[in-house]
């Protein structure tokens, strides 16, 4: 992704597009207890429900106060109390607003939709005091659509936990978050007038947002949380919370994972005896965009049929055969006593991605009357003739930032005043060990993004492959290289030629035969959702020639490319007269339906996809892919295939990738849910929490998938893994010391897991950096002045050469943790008859654990990563003890000494 979209997406997106403005403040706070009836449901009980204790007039515990939003109509009597009418929680008629307990009936005229609030005082539980609010409109603003609290704190995205509930007034949303964090209130389409302008605000802790619509704009108030969330009722009914289902037990569903279509399914629930009707409810997902669009569209409801157990309990089982491939959703219904429930998916959130629940063991909650906030167990369907190529489990990426890697050539550096970047100049850094520059910090550089040059080439690449064999990486991934404005070539600007900046197109092949050579692929990177603005096909700034679709900022009806673009001339503004990606103008968005586009890309037999394939690429790495249309990547992964049948198409998203992985699209994607997954455990973080992301994606992933993810944990879109473990500007040495070592930890982990690993260049000589642009500082070589980290890089050596060596790390079964706990994960492997232990501890002591080994397990084990000739630790009746160090692990292999 580009440096200037980036920037743009996580922390200006929608600036442009906001319509209405928001204004933020902190409400004062008012002191919060604990729930004064420990967890007694009070309930709104009157002539208008026979005075019953039903679920629709719960008063919900918040803060200092219980709320209930309902709607009511006439004269009616009522009084506030528990089920049993408890002396303690009866509450009538007192002085004024102020009730007594076991007083009389109330009395008052409704007329609509009311907010009852009953305050507790701190003085005494017996005489709170009761409100009675008119709402002013029981229908929220903008109707059924979902508005979302946006920021820094869920880097942007519309994901559910962040969603806000319309109450009687205002939207709210109870948060959990700390520290200063911008933000906007937006739909998860980004709709113009429902974004609203960017704002910061300091959190602390459990708070409640409120947003109050007037004239369309919203007023944001922050402080203690006081909203009362009709969504969160705890389930009471015992039978109900006896439901058990666990997507990842073979008891409750077989076969395990994704499936192959047309597959039958055997599901399974138990409960104890009680559950009048259970139905198995199958639904088809839809997700478009980056997340913007999710849906899910009924297709079956399977009655389940009940049997005893030999516990007393009752299993429901039900078969489902699913269809043609897909993502799909399933949850169950159960009917108890005559009250719905929902058996659903978890309420843990994956990394980066909307849809919350980690699988494995479900949750109940009452069904809602809503079935969009149902959280649906996935699963994914995938074509059975799905093939990667057989290279792909054995790679390890070298992933390169051109730019910024190596000067092999000095004579193609940029030239300031004479190479443009758009309608300004360029800057070359003279000092290659600088930091990048970026404006508005002081550093000297001028007021432009992304127009400084170091002068990395091609010709550096091919000057260090040798350097990158003996480190042990045998495919580099690297930034396009196309013909760019920019330092990131993601502006494309000519799709048939290599930047001059970079070198030419001889050298790129030139790049691939003495890669090649070597045992090593090469594999570019490409946008096919945007171009620059300064480019052939564009050519805003008149650089070009004189065919572009918007020549000199005008559009031009007669350029061979004008129907690559949506154009709008009854703009006046020619900022409006085009569409830019996430609103950003130097990147026009491409129309993907444009068949003219389409052959361009990949369609012809001189495409761009295909060109460069015959000139040695063994494969493409895909931009932004989420943006781009699924029946283009259908039609173009058959374009690829049908070219070159094993070139590896690897795809940029963040989220769960399952849509990617049915055989129509793509072979791999970069594993940001790993990246935030190991990072964290690395910092300290909970081990059994985090890895049920880990384990999310082993369900969901086709397998061949699973072991061709690119396994990164760096990247040039997020801070450098030092940076994030603790090797920031300020750091003492004991801070850089300690970085390194979770890192040492973290590349344990990677280099022992299936998938392919990526290495950033530079991180194995320990080089840091923050965002954008200070991810992309150069690589420190010792003949330009740099201070490469020797020790960090012959632990990057060692590692790699031991996933190398053991085909068993590379391609060996993984089933589910063998142990886990706040520190230690535990995972075994199997390849025939090798097998592995790999285990790490991200405590700052040392742990010793015991594991009962899977069934045919050896009992001899030894320690690959120990400096004494690997000694043998010997299992007793499968029962493994393992030492593991403080911030390090162990690499056990099955020994037959």
């Amino acid at each position: 992704m580009t440096g200037g979209a980036r920037h743009r997406l996580v922390h200006v997106v929608g600036m442009a597009l906001g319509l209405f403005a928001a204004q933020a403040s902190a409400a004062p706070a008012p002191t919060c207890s604990a729930d004064p009836l420990a967890g007694r449901p009070l309930y709104l009980r009157g002539s208008f429900n026979a005075w019953a204790a039903d679920e629709p007039h719960r008063l919900r515990w918040a803060c200092d106060r219980y709320v209930l939003v309902t709607r009511l109509s006439g004269d009616q009597r009522f009084k506030i109390g528990d089920e049993p009418w408890s002396p303690d929680a009866d509450f009538g008629q007192g002085r004024g607003a102020q009730l007594q307990r076991q007083g009389p009936d109330l009395t008052r005229r409704f007329h609509g939709t009311h907010r009852i609030t009953l305050t507790m005082s701190t003085d005494t539980l017996a005489t709170p005091t009761l409100s009675v609010e008119d709402c002013p409109s029981a229908a929220p603003p903008f109707g059924d659509t979902v508005l979302y609290l946006r920021g820094s704190m869920n880097n942007w995205a519309a994901l559910d936990e962040y969603a806000l509930q319309y109450s009687c007034d205002a939207y709210y949303l109870n948060t959990r978050l700390k520290g200063r964090h911008e933000f906007k209130l937006a739909d998860a389409a980004w709709t113009p007038s429902l974004t609203s302008e960017g704002q910061t605000l300091e959190f602390d802790g459990e708070q409640t947002l409120r947003a109050v619509i007037v004239a369309e704009r919203p007023l944001i108030s922050l402080g203690p949380k006081t909203f009362a969330d009709p969504n969160a009722r705890p389930v009471e009914h015992p039978v109900a919370q006896s439901l058990r289902f666990d997507s990842r037990s073979l008891a409750h569903k077989s076969p395990f994972g994704a499936i192959v279509e047309h597959t039958p399914v055997q599901f399974s629930v138990e409960a104890r005896p009680g559950v009048t009707k259970l139905t198995l409810v199958v639904e088809q997902r839809q997700l478009e965009g980056n997340q913007e669009v999710l849906a899910y569209l009924p297709l079956a409801r399977v009655p389940m049929v009940r049997e005893a157990t030999s516990n007393g309990d009752e299993r429901w089982t039900a078969q489902h055969r699913f269809g043609a491939k897909a993502v799909y959703g399933y949850w169950f219904e159960a009917e108890i006593d005559g009250q719905a429930f929902v058996l659903q998916n978890n309420a843990e959130a994956v990394f980066w991605t909307r849809e919350k629940g980690s699988h494995g063991a479900g949750s109940v909650a009452p069904l809602p009357t809503r079935t969009s906030a149902i959280r649906r167990f996935r699963q994914t369907v995938y074509d059975a003739g799905f093939k990667v190529p057989d290279y792909a489990p054995d790679l390890v990426y070298y992933y390169i930032f051109p730019e910024r890697f190596r000067n092999g050539d000095k004579r193609n550096d940029p030239k300031p005043g004479q190479d443009r970047y758009q309608d300004q100049t360029v800057e070359l850094h003279k000092n290659w060990n600088d930091k990048p520059w970026k404006p508005g910090t002081g550093d000297g550089s001028d007021a432009v993004y992304n127009n400084d040059f170091f002068g990395g080439d091609l010709a550096g690449i091919i000057d260090k492959l040798d350097y990158i064999r003996e480190l042990g990486a045998n495919a580099i991934y690297m930034t396009p290289i196309f013909q760019a404005a920019s330092n990131h070539k993601y502006d494309t600007a000519d799709y048939h030629r290599v930047d001059p900046a970079f070198g030419t197109n001889d050298d790129f092949e030139r790049l691939c035969r003495e890669a090649a050579k070597r045992g090593i692929r090469v594999i570019p990177d490409a946008s096919l959702n945007h171009v620059g603005s300064d480019s052939v096909y564009f050519n805003r700034y008149g650089n070009h020639g004189d065919q572009g679709a918007f020549q000199d900022g005008r559009i031009n009806p007669a350029s061979p490319y004008a129907s690559w673009f949506t154009l709008d001339a009854k703009q006046a503004d020619p900022d409006k007269q085009f569409k830019g990606w996430v609103g950003v103008r130097d990147l026009p968005e491409l129309d993907k339906a444009s068949p003219a586009w389409r052959a361009f890309a990949y369609g012809d037999r001189n495409s761009v996809m295909k060109t460069w394939l015959d000139r040695g690429a063994a494969g493409w790495r895909m931009d932004v892919a989420p943006w781009v249309p699924d029946d283009f990547w259908r039609e173009w992964r058959a374009a690829i295939k049908a070219h070159r049948p094993d070139a590896i198409t690897i795809a940029e998203t963040w989220f769960d990738s399952s849509k990617y992985f049915l055989g129509d699209a793509f072979d791999s994607t970069m594993n940001y849910i790993f990246r935030n997954t190991l990072l964290e455990y690395a910092a300290g973080g909970d081990a059994s929490l985090l890895y049920r992301n880990i384990e999310a994606i082993r369900e969901a992933y086709p397998p061949q998938a699973f072991y061709a993810l690119m396994n990164l944990l760096s990247t040039h879109d997020q801070a450098r893994s030092l940076h994030v473990l603790g090797w920031t500007n300020d750091a003492t040495p004991e801070a850089i010391a300690l970085a390194k070592r979770r890192y040492r930890m973290a590349l344990l982990f990677q280099m022992t897991f299936p998938g392919a690993p990526a290495v950033y260049y530079g991180d194995e000589v320990g080089v840091t950096g923050g965002d954008d642009p200070y991810n992309r500082a150069t690589y420190p070589w010792a003949d330009e002045g740099g201070q490469p980290d020797e020790a960090m890089l012959a632990e990057f050596k060692r590692l790699i050469a031991l996933r190398h060596a053991e085909p068993v790390l590379r391609r060996g079964s993984l089933d589910a943790p063998l142990f886990t706990d706040a520190h230690v994960i535990v995972l075994a492997r199997r390849l025939g008859t090798r097998w592995a232990i790999t285990a790490t501890n991200n405590a700052d002591a040392a742990k010793t654990v015991t594991v009962t080994l899977p069934a045919g397990a050896p009992a001899r084990w030894s320690n690959a990563l120990s400096a004494d000739q690997h000694p043998t630790t010997i299992a007793n009746n499968r029962h493994l003890t393992l030492q593991l160090p403080a911030l390090g692990g162990a690499v056990l292999l099955s020994s037959t000494e």
